[in-house]
């Protein structure tokens, strides 16, 4: 009976004494007042009054929020800074012994080391400047607190507020800023409109310049065409002059006109042929060309032309067009007044 009385009251005293550690945590034992051993995530059974849970650590990454702390720049300018400090803890043992409050100390480490980097710096370089304030301050605490068993991953600055005077200027500064930006900014544009118009107006002109070049040298282009016309409508007159095979009279005729264009008065010397007299006599007006008979005026101002019914003829013919076309016309009356002439 006593023993099962003993048996009944060891496995109360076990069952008592298991401890279950969970996940993330880390228990700091004590044998005897003495640091033993750190007990890690799972079950453990600790000896009666002989040990004990010296502190109970947690090794999640923690966010320490402190408030925000007074800071005077290079420039002698007060302002308060809130900071976040990000740590966890690697080590219970040197959490548990190293310090007496780990945490406020690293509160106050902070703090210290936050004057120290933004002491060194002016003010618009403190708020430009919050990369580099975080990097350094991660440095210098984590370096501090291997110590403590404590790692700090990262340090971030919530806000940094100067004074209300400090914060009114930097409003002037920053308006009178952008005021300056948008000056810059529509003089910019403002000449970009200038070259953009100036350079148009150069492409208007060299536009035009090409257009009128291209004008000048289409005008060419037909009037070289119409001169070459004119040449081969004359070309083609005396190919049909020949064609029509004309006899002596025919060009004793064509001899005559050529006499009269000669004598209209307006030219300052008359070359006579040789034949002159055999060519009037043919013709039958030796009496007229003598002086002999009824003298006719000769009309000195400008000779009517005689109206061409050439359908080949246009306002925009050259006058040698015309008088190709008189020419042909004539000789083709003159044909047909010989050829009845013969047959009377």
């Amino acid at each position: 009976m006593g023993l099962i009385i003993l048996i009944v009251v060891i496995v109360a005293l076990i069952l008592v004494n298991v401890r279950i550690v969970p996940q993330e945590y880390a228990y700091v034992i004590e044998l005897l007042g003495k640091y033993k051993e750190t007990w890690q995530a799972g079950i453990h059974v600790k000896i009666p009054v002989v040990e004990r849970i010296g502190k109970k650590v947690t090794l999640k990454e923690q966010v320490l929020d402190f408030p925000p702390q007074p800071v005077i720049t290079k420039d002698n300018v007060s302002v308060n800074v809130d900071s976040v400090v990000f740590a966890r803890i690697f080590d219970p043992k040197a959490y548990t012994y190293g310090a007496e409050n780990p945490i406020a100390g690293l509160q106050n480490l902070s703090a210290t080391t936050l004057r120290n980097i933004i002491g060194e710096m002016e003010l618009d370089q403190t708020l430009i400047s919050r990369s580099e304030i975080n990097a350094q301050m991660t440095q210098v605490l984590d370096e501090a607190t291997d110590a403590w068993g404590i790692k700090v991953t990262r340090v971030e600055l919530k806000n940094i507020t100067p004074p209300h005077e400090i914060e009114e200027v930097m409003t002037k500064q920053m308006r009178a800023e952008r005021e300056r930006r948008q000056t810059v900014l529509e003089a910019q544009a403002h000449q970009e409109a200038v070259v953009s118009r100036a350079k148009g107006d150069k492409d208007a002109k060299v536009l035009a310049a090409e257009a009128e070049k291209e004008a000048r040298i289409r005008v060419a282009e037909g009037e070289a065409e119409s001169v070459r016309l004119v040449y081969e409508a004359e070309a083609k007159g005396l190919q049909m002059l020949r064609d029509a095979a004309p006899n002596q009279a025919v060009l004793n005729l064509k001899a005559l006109e050529s006499l009269k264009e000669v004598a209209d008065g307006r030219a300052t010397k008359i070359y006579m042929p040789s034949d002159i007299a055999n060519v009037v006599t043919s013709l039958g007006i030796l009496g007229e060309s003598l002086g002999i008979g009824d003298a006719v005026d000769i009309d000195i101002s400008d000779q009517a032309k005689r109206p061409v019914s050439d359908p080949c003829l246009s306002d925009s013919t050259s006058r040698e067009g015309v008088i190709a076309a008189e020419t042909t016309e004539s000789i083709m009356d003159d044909v047909e007044n010989q050829d009845k002439y013969f047959d009377n």
